[in-house]
């Protein structure tokens, strides 16, 4: 199982995927993040129940510049996640 993550509020052009991206990897976790073209960001992580957990905390806050209005969070079979953390493209 993975955790699926949609983040709403002003999280494009304020540097939440790669902060998003380098907190996933400080943390071990495998998935990706990417721009969706409603202005949200999406993501799915895998990883040690904690890791999500700090992952989870974060994406609600973000980086400094980002205003968090929204995450919404559950569980997925998503058997493309494996042992890596990428930026995807804008879907």
């Amino acid at each position: 199982m993975a955790t699926h993550l949609r983040i709403s509020g002003l999280v494009q052009g304020v540097g939440y995927r790669v902060s998003f991206e380098a907190q996933a990897r400080a943390l071990q976790l495998a998935g990706w993040v990417r721009n969706r073209r409603d202005g949200s960001v999406e993501a799915v992580v895998d990883g040690a129940p904690d890791a999500v957990e700090r992952i989870t905390a974060w994406s609600r806050r973000g980086p400094a510049e980002a205003r968090v209005t929204e995450v919404v969070v559950s569980e997925i079979d998503d058997a493309s996640v494996a042992g890596v953390f990428e930026v995807r493209p804008t879907a």
